[in-house]
Order: C-alpha cells, then structure tokens, then sequence
C-alpha cells in the first residue's frame, strides 16, 4: 500500500538531536563544573571539620605576599572597571503619527500619478503595478505639499514638514520622559535628501533654547540605515561624555524628493516612502537603569561602498530630461545580499550560543578541506534574539531577510505591519517596528531585540538591544488606535 503520508519519524529525531546537542553545548561549563563541585564537596565530607581544621593551620601566610597578591587583585579590578565602557540605555523614544488628512489611498495615489503623468501612461502603468506589489497599506500618509496637483515643493514647504514630524516627535519624547530640553546633552539628527542651511540640529537646538554647550551634529546622504548610524555616534560620545543625555532624531523629509519624472527606476521611490520621523533619548547615567527601556549590547556597521556597483546602487541623479531622483539598481537586492552577510559575519560571534558557533566553524572546515560543495551552515540566529526589526524599506527586503535568516512569520510581522500601515519611513522605520512588539505586549525583560537596516553607499548595519524591564500594554505611540486591527493578511497582489 502506497504510504500516504511523509515519514516523520527521521525529521522528528533529527529535531531532538538538534536540541540535545545545543543543550549540552550551551551548559558545557555546568556539565563539567557540576561533578568536581560535587567532588570537593564529598571530600570534605570525608575528612570532616578536624581534619580540615588541621591543614589550614598547616598552611603558613607570608605577611609580605599576602600584601603584594592584595595589592595585585586591587590593582587588577582596578583597571578591568575602569576601561570597561560605560552602558548606554534607551530611556525612551517616541514615533511620528502623521494626521489623517495626509493619507494617500490608492486610488489617490494612481489618481495623481495619471494627472500628473498622463503624457507617460507607461510609467503610470508601472506605479501601479509596484504598488499592487508594494505590500503597502491604504492609511500611508504623504506631506501636504505633494497633494497638489502637480507638485511644486518649495524650500518653505520642505522646512514645514520637517518642522511638523521632528518637533512632534521631541515633543512626545519629552512629555514621556520629564526631561527639559536643557537637560540635553548631545543632539544627533540624521536626514538624507533635505540638508538645509541652518541645519536640522541647529533647527531643533533654536526651537527648544537649547544649552549653547551642546554637542550636536547633523548626518545627511546616509540613507535608511543613518538611524542606527546616530545610535554608534551617541554611544561613542556617551563614552567620552560620563552623566550625560543623547537626543538622537531619525527622519526623511519627502517634500523636496518626489521625482516628477517617468525614469522606471527613479519612480520606485515615489511608490514606496512615506513620511516619519522617531525621537530616542539615550543616556549613560546609572540612575536611569531603573526606568530605562532597553540597553545597548553591540552596534555593528558594513560598508561596501569601496566597490563600484555597491556605491551606486542607490543614486540621486538627474533624468535625460534634468529631472532629479534616486535611481533604484536592479542589483539592489543582491548587493544588500552581500553587505547582510558581511555583517552576520561579524555580529554572528558576538551574539550567537556556542552550538551555532560550533556548527558553522565544523561546516566551514568542511567545506575548506574535504568538499567545498558542501551547503553553508546558516546559523538559527533564532537563538539568539527573541524579536527582529528588519528596516521596512520594501516587501521584496522584508521576504528575502526572512528567506535567508530562516525567520517565521511572527519574526517578520513588525516589519510586515509597519511597511503596511506607515510604508517606508526610511531610517525610523526600526522604530515603529520596535514600538509595534511593545504594543502587542510581546517584549518581556531580558528579551534581545536585533535591528537590521541597509543604506545608500551601500551600507548594511545592526544593532543589539536587551529589555530592561516589562513592557506593559497600552503603549502610547503611532500604534495606539490601529494595533487591535493588527496583524492583517497581505495579499501577494492587491488589484487597483
């Protein structure tokens, strides 16, 4: 009789020896330290309280190398605390929620694109069908002055909105925390496309009389992963700086960027990023543990701008017709590819459990000395973080992360959610994908948290988080009046 269904008793098995093997790896120590522990103790027990009375009379103390060995384990801890780096935390950090008049339906969207496009009925054709694909929602908002038909940005428009999502982002962040805008330390704002004279920083530092002493800096042409870049630059700062608070703006000013043109690949762009911003408050003072969200385990960055083809992947250019945009290289995804693993090469040993780091350095060897056509081990980074927040800059980003890294779909929900509520927010997307697990009540103390996002240049660059405490439900931010409607089912094409 033909066998109906698959065997699974070989997978079943294969499974538990998966999970053996990781358990005693990962408790090496305790499996040997146990039974010389438990060694001693019978030994004591043997010879009894006389006996070990006895021999410690027996042992003879030198005054002179008491003093020196005291001396030697002061001098020693001495020197590990001090050039032990200081921990920074996330005190807390607050979202943009555009208004609802910002909303951009489809049928808005593919409505202006036709107005505006109509001597260019291909590339209308080609909006649609990207945005059929896009895995974006109906409530994606895009600032005023693109509402227009056409659009005709100005400087005083761009700064406008660059006032609305940046202010209202500090302004939550510092009604959470208490904090007065004096009590800021270091400002860092990031912004790639709109790099206005003053800057941004002296922006915000002008509009909350900000201290004169402030540090503060302003990173533009950085692209979607700049977010995590801010984080690298606060934290090396936090450890100059002891006692201090680190304001760190993530955003992307869309005024000034739409492309007017019909270049397919500069068009991608225009389908794909909405308008947001996150304000986060970082800090190095001992005392904010206690209420701190999150505390910062590693940063790790990846650049690959030394090749060619990774430079201008991601390029602002103008059109034949001296119309400028951000050209879109078909290459995209498998440069992003390339800059993923360079990166999970470095972050892998510092995060992974000793089985992972096992398995891979086993299979590497094989593969060097015995077959090189062995398939690469890719560790289950599974075990190493509870959460992932993938940077929602497309569904084809989100589906081939997930394919690589071997994620559920609970891996991806964040970053799914986040691209069909908000779109692509660019370098504060982590940031609504962060605040979307908080709100679904699914981040508990001692929970990590990987945060993935790539860049123009071509960068690729992550960072580790580890809870602080219990993140209770509801969470005030942009998910706090849609999170209950939340996951929703996306279809692979959405018919417009």
């Amino acid at each position: 009789m033909p066998q109906i269904l698959p065997d699974f008793s070989s997978s079943v098995k294969l499974k538990y020896v998966k999970l053996g093997y990781q358990y005693l790896v990962n408790h090496i120590l305790t499996f040997i330290l146990v039974p010389i522990m438990a060694a001693i103790a019978l030994e004591l027990l043997r010879l009894g309280p006389e006996e070990i009375l006895n021999i410690w009379r027996s042992i003879h103390f030198d005054f002179v190398q008491v003093l020196c060995s005291s001396f030697l384990v002061i001098f020693i801890a001495t020197v590990y605390f001090m050039s032990k780096p200081r921990s920074v935390y996330l005190v807390d950090y607050a979202c943009y929620k555009p208004p609802v008049t910002c909303r951009v339906p489809f049928s808005t969207f593919m409505e202006h694109s036709r107005l505006i496009l109509k001597d260019s009925p291909k590339a209308v054709e080609f909006q649609m069908r990207i945005l059929e694909r896009s895995g974006l929602g109906e409530e994606t908002c895009l600032p005023p002055a693109i509402h227009y038909i056409p659009p005709n940005p100005t400087m005083e428009d761009a700064r406008a909105e660059a006032e609305t999502v940046i202010f209202s982002s500090i302004d939550s962040l510092l009604k959470r925390t208490g904090l007065k805008p004096k009590d800021i330390d270091i400002l860092i704002v990031n912004c790639s496309l709109f790099s206005p004279t003053p800057s941004l920083s002296a922006m915000v530092i002008n509009k909350y009389k900000m201290r004169s002493n402030i540090k503060s800096f302003n990173l533009s042409g950085m692209g979607c992963s700049a977010g995590l870049i801010s984080i690298d630059l606060a934290r090396d700062l936090l450890q100059v700086y002891p006692n201090s608070y680190a304001l760190v703006v993530s955003t992307e000013i869309i005024t000034p960027n739409y492309y007017k043109g019909n270049e397919r690949a500069m068009l991608l762009p225009n389908c794909l990023f909405r308008m947001g911003a996150a304000a986060i408050l970082l800090s190095n003072k001992r005392r904010e543990k206690s209420r701190a969200k999150y505390k910062l385990v590693h940063v790790v960055r990846t650049h690959k701008g030394a090749d060619d083809k990774a430079y201008k992947c991601v390029y602002e250019q103008e059109d034949p017709q001296g119309k400028v945009g951000i050209n879109l290289s078909k290459d995209l995804m498998v440069i992003a590819g390339e800059a993923l693993k360079s990166n999970i090469t470095t972050i892998g040993p510092l995060v992974l459990p000793a089985s992972e780091q096992l398995l891979f350095l086993f299979t590497l060897i094989g593969r060097k000395i015995f077959n090189p056509k062995w398939k690469p081990y890719i560790p289950d980074f599974k075990q190493a973080f509870e959460h992932f927040c993938i940077h929602a800059g497309g569904r084809a980003v989100i589906d081939e992360l997930q394919k690589n890294l071997q994620l559920s779909a609970e891996h991806v929900e964040a970053s799914r959610m986040t691209l069909h509520r908000f779109g692509n927010t660019s370098s504060s997307s982590l940031w609504y994908e962060l605040s979307y697990i908080e709100s679904k009540g699914r981040m508990k103390r001692g929970d990590r948290v990987w945060q993935i996002a790539f860049g123009s240049g071509f960068k690729c660059n992550s960072a580790v988080w580890k809870c602080n405490r219990t993140i209770k439900t509801p969470v005030e931010g942009p998910w706090e009046d849609s999170i209950d409607r939340y996951p929703v089912h996306i279809p692979d094409v959405v018919k417009l």
